[in-house]
């Protein structure tokens, strides 16, 4: 997809979004250059919106999909009696009035003769009204079946820090996930082994799901970028656990219903429990053709055994060529070319983890507008999680023995993590927001960043996604590998958030270029190392003497570009006085 542009239209304006903000991403001359895939990069200093343009995104789309899943969801907390959605009204944390703008690739199918394979989409929304989407270049009534195609495939959100700002609406989309299969679970509907809502936030919890999914399905070839900074070799070994089962009280026992096949009675206990792999596990009395993940999941496993006492099912991977194959087969990887259908049977087992959360705690913390909603969220111990990995270790170059992905530092994890995610999705249509990805890097693999991101996204040369990223960042080399056009500079004047595009070639340009002219910072140094400098100067200014002055200032101070011109300076004088 791309985006043209965004207009908040709703009077209170959003978060630090002043009322009619907006910002034109493309310009018809733009679009026309645009060769291939780059991001937006969103630079400027702490505090001037760049994360809150993110969020208006993430929001907004986190309404259209509430619109889009509401045929299949049943009612619940999510919307009203008359099955019409809640919580799109101000201060639920989703801009309450808006327009957005964007370009997206058409499906062979949706094509119309002699018109351009791009449809242009218009989503408007008025204050407590719901979003409308128009296909402006098509002559078309936009049915629940265009949306599917007018919307990206996937919003996908990832933050390095505790920043909960981005995280909002892709934290209320986990609840309408895992209510999904709760209802299909309680009312004993079919369930697709799938999270239909199509906003996933890829924090810390799916870290260890982003890695295998790579390591386990894509190439050599594919890999490579992937690689090389962190020196992975290849995946050794990994344990999954899975608790099949949780106590039900009276108020969940009665939800689910006497006669529900999911609910039974301990006879040791006599206490009644729910068995959540009911829809995602096969049994002796399942239909021939019902194959759900855990099952495949045991199809894949080297060796797999149940933990009578917690009721968890134990499966170890020892991996070889073997159990990458069985991967491939049974997540059809062969016929979509994908690691995303693994990564989605991951995610619903992940999602379970929520069901400790009540209907109450559910309700609330959809209508909410706080960024510290997940502290809300009872945190479970590893024995009471539904699903967690162990044990994954992997080989990795100059390292004699395989290693735990826990003992990797904060910034191969954080490489892994947004790199491995771009590889997963590459050959969608998506939207990528990523918020100050590269906080934990070295300046190598900093300055590196932007390739490493074009060589996943643009592997298959032949391929008509388009997907769409901003990145918010304080890094100069970000900005230096991005052609003006794509540098988005964040300015906070009189309470108002202003964007506009860099006034030089930003692409090669030098760090103190950039430095200075976005981030304005004019000096290369550190504030303490001028603050040294600067009494120096004082005592030239106050007469010490020329030579000595020099000699100690080089003794003091490293090479920098602020000393070279105090040096120049004294010299000077000393030439000017003969």
């Amino acid at each position: 997809m791309k985006l043209i542009r965004l207009k908040i239209t709703d009077p209170n304006g959003f978060r630090s979004l002043q009322p009619d903000f907006e910002h034109r991403f493309r310009s018809e001359w733009s679009l026309q250059e645009e060769k291939d895939f780059a991001p937006f990069v969103c630079a400027g200093r702490n505090g001037s919106g760049k994360s809150n343009l993110l969020e208006a995104l993430a929001a907004i789309f986190f309404q259209l999909e509430v619109l889009r899943v509401r045929r299949i969801l049943p009612p619940t907390f999510i919307f009203d009696e008359d099955d019409n959605p809640q919580g799109f009204e101000d201060g639920d944390g989703s801009p309450n009035a808006f327009e957005l703008e964007y370009l997206i690739n058409l499906p062979p199918e949706l094509q119309q003769k002699g018109k351009e394979s791009l449809a242009h989409v218009l989503v408007t929304k008025s204050p407590d009204d719901s979003p409308h989407i128009e296909w402006l270049n098509a002559d078309l009534e936009v049915t629940e079946r265009e949306r599917d195609f007018l919307l990206p495939q996937y919003v996908l959100g990832y933050s390095s820090g505790e920043n909960e700002i981005l995280s909002l609406p892709f934290f209320k989309m986990r609840f309408i996930q895992f209510d999904e299969y709760w209802s299909a679970l309680s009312k004993q509907l079919p369930y697709s082994g799938r999270p239909e809502p199509r906003l996933a936030y890829m924090d810390n919890s799916f870290s260890q799901a982003i890695l295998l999914c790579n390591l386990l399905l894509q190439d050599d070839e594919t890999l490579k970028p992937f690689q090389k900074d962190v020196e992975i070799e290849e995946l050794k070994e990994f344990r999954i656990i899975i608790k099949r089962s949780i106590v039900a009280s009276d108020e969940l026992a009665n939800q689910f219903g006497e006669d529900n096949p999911a609910l039974s009675v301990d006879e040791e206990s006599g206490l009644r429990k729910i068995n959540l792999m009911q829809l995602l596990e096969a049994d002796e009395n399942s239909a021939d053709n019902f194959d759900p993940i855990v099952t495949r999941l045991k199809r894949c496993a080297t060796s797999w055994f149940i933990d009578e006492n917690s009721d968890s099912l134990i499966l170890d991977y020892w991996v070889n060529e073997a159990t990458k194959q069985a991967f491939r087969v049974n997540f059809d990887y062969e016929v979509n070319k994908s690691a995303i259908p693994l990564f989605q049977a991951f995610q619903v087992l992940l999602t379970l983890n929520l069901y400790a959360v009540s209907d109450a705690l559910k309700a609330d913390l959809y209508q909410s507008n706080s960024h510290y909603v997940s502290e809300t969220v009872p945190t479970l111990a590893s024995d009471q999680r539904i699903m967690r990995f162990k044990f994954v270790k992997f080989s990795k170059q100059g390292v004699a023995q395989p290693m735990m992905l826990k003992e990797l530092s904060d910034g191969e994890h954080q490489l892994l993590h947004s790199l491995g995610m771009c590889l997963l999705f590459r050959n969608t249509n998506s939207l990528f927001l990523l918020d100050e990805p590269e906080t934990h890097f070295n300046p190598d693999w900093r300055s590196n960043f932007i390739s490493r991101l074009r060589q996943c996204l643009l592997m298959d040369k032949q391929q008509s996604t388009n997907q769409e990223m901003l990145v918010t960042t304080h890094t100069p080399f970000l900005i230096s590998d991005s052609r003006p056009e794509k540098v988005l500079v964040f300015k906070k004047e009189n309470g108002a958030v202003n964007i506009s595009l860099p006034e030089y070639n930003t692409l090669g340009a030098s760090i103190n270029k950039i430095t200075m002219n976005t981030f304005d910072k004019r000096e290369t140094i550190g504030a303490y190392a001028l603050a040294e400098l600067e009494k120096l100067r004082q005592r030239f200014v106050d007469g010490e003497d020329k030579e000595q002055l020099i000699s100690e200032i080089n003794r003091q101070l490293g090479d920098s570009v602020e000393k070279v011109l105090l040096i120049k300076t004294i010299l000077d004088s000393m030439e000017a006085e003969g």
